[in-house]
């Protein structure tokens, strides 16, 4: 699976210690909930290649940086910081001529950006240069936030359904004496080692959906029932 590993199962347990006052046999209501959620990438990563070969050194080193330049400008000027472009460079020299080559790594968290950029490079510059597919991802940080909204929503899902069988025989929920995680599983996705092999012709929202993760989360939890003498006080 693509995604850093996934949590451990029963990754939380929650209960009150010591226990209040013991309740009549029968005054406690278990019951388990699930929720499964997902995410889509929050990251693209795009290379830019391009590269000269001439007669002379600085001629192709020349023509290089111009179109290094350019490719800077254009995404920064559509608000992609410095720190999210990488350039690599190489430079040879074949038979009599010389060789210079040049990739530029872009990482894009606005896709609507992205696919302007990348039009912009394909209309200003042609075949010039070669523009990858994007690759889509989801960080670390976007990993985590979407373990811990199935959790949340798990345990909101558990509470929901004791609250409606409650509802159902006349009782009133009480407070949680216990709440467990029983499984939790991850599936899908791409984080940014990770490579994708799909082939070109896939449209950008295919691979967006192609990138897409998954997670599910089980709970089990423990409810104390108050019954309907005590709801009455409560009221009163």
């Amino acid at each position: 699976m693509a995604l850093p590993a996934p949590l451990p199962a029963r990754g939380f347990e929650l209960a009150p210690s010591p226990l209040p006052s013991p309740l009549p046999p029968g005054r406690e209501l278990h019951v388990s909930g699930s929720a499964e959620l997902s995410a889509g990438p929050d990251r693209a990563r795009v290379s830019v290649r391009l590269g000269s070969r001439k007669g002379a050194a600085g001629a192709a080193r020349s023509s290089v940086s111009r179109r290094l330049e350019y490719i800077a400008h254009s995404a920064r000027h559509r608000g992609v910081p410095e720190e999210n472009m990488t350039v690599t460079e190489d430079f040879s020299r074949l038979e009599n001529t010389y060789q210079m080559e040049a990739e530029v790594s872009i990482i894009f968290s606005d896709f609507g950006k992205m696919q302007n950029v990348c039009n912009l490079l394909t209309e200003k510059l042609g075949t010039s240069v070669t523009i990858s597919p994007p690759h889509f991802y989801h960080t670390p940080e976007a990993v985590d936030a979407l373990r811990r909204q199935v959790c949340v929503t798990a345990v909101g899902n558990t509470r929901q359904k004791a609250q409606e069988v409650c509802r159902l025989l006349g009782q009133s929920l009480g407070k949680p004496l216990l709440i467990r995680e029983e499984e939790t599983k991850e599936w899908g996705g791409h984080t940014d080692g990770h490579q994708s092999s799909s082939p070109d012709p896939l449209t950008l929202q295919e691979r967006i959906q192609n990138a897409t993760a998954y997670a599910s989360c089980r709970v089990f939890a423990v409810f104390e029932i108050k019954g309907k003498e005590n709801r009455r006080k409560k009221l009163l």
